[in-house]
C-alpha cells in the first residue's frame, strides 16, 4: 500500500529492515521496536483511563484550582464511595432546592459502555460489580449547549508529537456527535434514554432516529466548523470558544505529561537504543449552555474508520463511506505522518494560519485526499517514508501541454508542494509562556525519576526517598529522617491499598508527589499550596545543582589526577598481546602505583 506524494510503504505484516515510522494498533507494546518512530507512548493507555485521569486532573486542581476548573467533581468508586456520600449529604444540608444528577463511568469502559445516571449516591449499584469494576462518579452537566434541541459533543484529535520537549498540536476540525432525542433535563422518568443523555456514537447508531448523511454540514455526526458555524451566525464569540479548548487541551496533556515520563523512562532508559514516540489522541469535550468547554474524556486509542456498517437485509450488513469521518480523520492522518517524516527538513515557521475558522475556507475536497482504502490501518503496521517514484495522473488530462512536466520537477523537488497546508496546529511550544507556571508536576516527576536509582523501575524505595530528603537537605531539627520513615510507610501503604499497580512495591509518583505536598505545607506555612510546592522544588533543585556541581569538580579532579599519573610514567616496552587483561586487577594496580612512587623519588 502507498499514500499518494510524499510515498509512504506499508508492511502489514512486518519487516526484516528497520523502518521510518511503526503504527501499532493499540498500545507501545504491540512489538518489540528498538529504532525508529512508534505512533504510541509506554502508559498513554493505563493514564487516560477514567480513575488515572481523574487522579492526574485533581493533582493538578488542588494546585491550580480555578485554571482546572473544566473537569467535573469526581469520586472515585469503590474506596471513595464513603466520600461521595458524605460530601453530598453535606452540600444538600446547606443548599435544599440543589437536586444534583451524577453520572457513573466504570474504569476500563468504552464506546458508552456501562455508563448510567443517578440522581442519589444510594442509586450506585454497589452489590459486587463495583468492586471488580471500580468507576468514576462525576456531577452530571445538565445544562449543555443544545442544536436543533439535541444535545452534543466534540470530538477533537490532538497530535502529542513529543514528551521532552513539550510538542502538542490540535486539528482545526473536529466530529460533533448528536444525540437522536430531544434533550430534557434529567428526572427520574427519563434517567434511562440513552439516546437523550449519552453522545457516544457507538449508542446512538442504533437508535432509528439516527441519520447518516453524506452532507458533513447535517445528520447525527457532522464537522465541529458546521457547528461553529451556526454559532457565529447568532453572535458567539468563536476566537474565544477555540481559545477556551485549546487551553484545555494544554492544561490536561500538562496533567498526564509525570507520569507518562516516569512510563516512558522504564520502558526507553536514558542512553538506551529505542524509539521516539508520538500519538494521536481524542479529545471529547462538552459545551455547557454558558459555551465554556467541558472535558469528558481521553481517548487513546480513538477510532479512524471512515466508513459505517449499513444493514442490506437481516444478518448482512456492507460498509459505506461516511464523507464526514473523512473528511477529518484522513487530514489528520496524513498530516501526521507529514509533521513525523524524519527525512522533512524542519521549517522554522511551524505556525501556519487557522483556516477552518471561517466555514468559506474548508478543507480540500474529499478527492483530493488520500485515497479510502488506504486508511484502513491494521492492528500492527510498519509504515517507511521513502521519495516518491510514481506520480499522481490524476489531473494530467486538464493540464496545459508541459505543465505535467513542470509539475512533476516541482513535486520531486519538494514532495509536499501537491499537499494541502497542515490541518494540524502546533499551540505548544507556541503557547508555552502562557501555560509554564502550570508545570510543578513535571519538575516534580524529574526529582522522583531522579532517585529511582534502577533503571526500568516505577516506584520508589525507602532508600532511595531517604537518599531525596538526605540531598536535598529536608531533614532538620522538626523533621528528622525518621520522621521522613515514618512519612515514606504511611503514604506508600495507603497508594498500595487502593488497588494500583502492585507488580513493583514502593511508593509511586502519585505517592511521591502527595508526599512533597506534606513536606512543602509543613516547611513554608500560610501560603498556597502551588506558591509552596514551587519554593520546595526550586530548594531542591538547588541543592542537588550544588552537589552536582561538586560531583563534576570531584570527577574533574580524579581525571587531572589520572592524566598526571599517565604522564609520569616511565617508556617500558609493551607485553605482548596475549598477557594483555581488559582490567587491571587490584595487585596490578598496586605494583604499577609503587613504580610510580619509586619513580618520583
Amino acid at each position: 500500500m502507498q499514500f499518494s506524494t510524499p510515498t509512504y510503504y506499508m508492511f502489514p505484516f512486518g519487516r526484516r529492515l528497520p523502518c521510518d515510522i511503526y503504527w501499532h494498533g493499540v498500545s507501545f507494546h504491540d512489538n518489540d521496536i528498538f529504532s525508529g518512530q512508534v505512533n504510541k507512548f509506554p502508559g498513554m493507555t493505563e493514564m487516560v483511563r477514567k480513575i488515572t485521569l481523574s487522579r492526574a486532573v485533581r493533582t493538578m486542581q488542588d494546585l491550580f484550582p480555578e485554571e482546572y476548573d473544566f473537569y467535573p467533581h469526581s469520586w472515585i468508586l469503590p474506596e471513595e464511595f464513603p466520600l461521595f456520600v458524605a460530601e453530598v449529604r453535606i452540600m444538600k444540608e446547606s443548599d435544599p432546592p440543589w437536586k444534583p444528577t451524577f453520572i457513573v463511568k466504570p474504569d476500563g469502559g468504552c464506546q458508552g459502555d456501562g455508563i448510567y445516571l443517578i440522581k442519589d449516591p444510594s442509586d450506585i449499584r454497589l452489590a459486587g460489580n463495583l468492586q471488580c469494576r471500580p468507576a468514576v462518579v462525576q456531577e452530571y452537566i445538565s445544562k449543555p449547549l443544545l442544536i436543533d434541541k439535541l444535545k452534543f459533543d466534540i470530538r477533537l484529535y490532538v497530535l502529542l508529537k513529543s514528551l521532552e520537549p513539550l510538542e502538542i498540536y490540535i486539528a482545526k476540525d473536529g466530529l460533533s456527535r448528536f444525540c437522536t432525542e430531544p434533550y430534557q433535563e434529567p428526572t427520574l422518568k427519563n434517567l434511562h434514554q440513552v439516546f437523550m443523555h449519552l453522545t457516544n456514537y457507538s449508542l446512538n447508531i442504533h437508535s432509528g432516529n439516527f441519520i447518516h448523511s453524506d452532507n458533513v454540514n447535517t445528520g447525527s455526526k457532522r464537522t465541529f466548523s458546521s457547528v461553529l458555524c451556526r454559532l457565529s451566525s447568532k453572535g458567539v464569540d468563536i476566537k474565544k470558544l477555540w481559545s477556551d479548548i485549546i487551553s484545555l487541551v494544554i492544561k490536561t496533556v500538562i496533567a498526564l505529561t509525570p507520569e507518562l515520563k516516569v512510563y516512558y523512562q522504564s520502558d526507553i532508559p536514558a542512553g538506551k537504543p529505542g524509539p521516539s514516540c508520538f500519538q494521536i489522541l481524542g479529545f471529547d469535550i462538552l459545551l455547557m449552555k454558558n459555551l465554556k468547554p467541558v472535558l469528558l474524556e481521553v481517548n487513546a486509542n480513538p477510532s479512524m474508520r471512515i466508513e459505517h456498517e449499513q444493514e442490506l437485509s437481516p444478518g448482512v450488513f456492507e460498509n459505506v463511506p461516511s464523507p464526514v469521518d473523512e473528511e477529518i480523520k484522513v487530514s489528520v492522518i496524513r498530516d501526521t505522518l507529514r509533521l513525523m517524516d524524519p527525512h522533512k527538513k524542519k521549517n522554522k515557521d511551524t505556525h501556519l494560519p487557522d483556516t477552518c475558522m471561517d466555514s468559506k475556507q474548508r478543507f480540500p475536497p474529499i478527492s483530493g485526499r488520500l485515497p479510502r482504502s488506504n486508511l484502513q490501518l491494521p492492528k500492527f503496521a510498519i509504515v517507511r517514508s521513502q521519495l516518491s517514484e510514481h506520480s499522481s495522473d490524476t489531473k494530467e488530462d486538464l493540464m496545459e501541454p508541459g505543465s505535467a512536466e513542470k509539475l512533476e520537477h516541482e513535486i520531486s523537488k519538494n514532495p509536499e508542494a501537491s499537499l494541502p497546508s497542515l490541518c494540524l496546529k502546533q499551540v505548544f511550544p507556541k503557547y508555552a509562556k502562557q501555560f509554564n507556571y502550570l508545570r510543578l508536576g513535571d519538575r516534580m516527576a524529574a526529582l522522583f525519576i531522579r532517585f529511582l536509582g534502577v533503571r526500568g523501575i516505577m516506584k520508589l524505595g525507602p532508600t532511595g526517598f531517604r537518599t531525596f530528603i538526605r540531598n536535598c537537605k529536608l531533614y532538620n531539627s522538626n523533621f528528622s529522617m525518621a520522621s521522613a520513615d515514618i512519612l515514606y510507610i504511611d503514604i506508600t501503604r495507603r497508594w498500595n491499598s487502593v488497588g494500583l499497580d502492585q507488580r513493583e512495591s514502593g511508593m509511586c509518583l502519585q505517592a511521591f508527589v502527595e508526599a512533597f505536598f506534606c513536606l512543602a505545607q509543613r516547611r513554608y506555612k500560610s501560603l498556597p499550596l502551588h506558591e509552596q510546592v514551587a519554593l520546595l522544588i526550586d530548594f531542591c533543585e538547588y541543592h542537588l545543582s550544588i552537589l552536582d556541581e561538586k560531583r563534576l569538580l570531584c570527577s574533574r579532579g580524579i581525571m587531572a589526577h589520572r592524566a598526571a599519573l599517565a604522564t609520569c610514567q616511565p617508556d617500558r616496552p609493551r607485553p605482548p598481546p596475549a598477557i594483555h587483561a581488559p582490567l587491571l586487577n587490584r595487585t596490578t594496580a598496586a605494583n604499577k602505583f609503587t613504580d610510580y612512587r619509586n619513580h618520583r623519588s
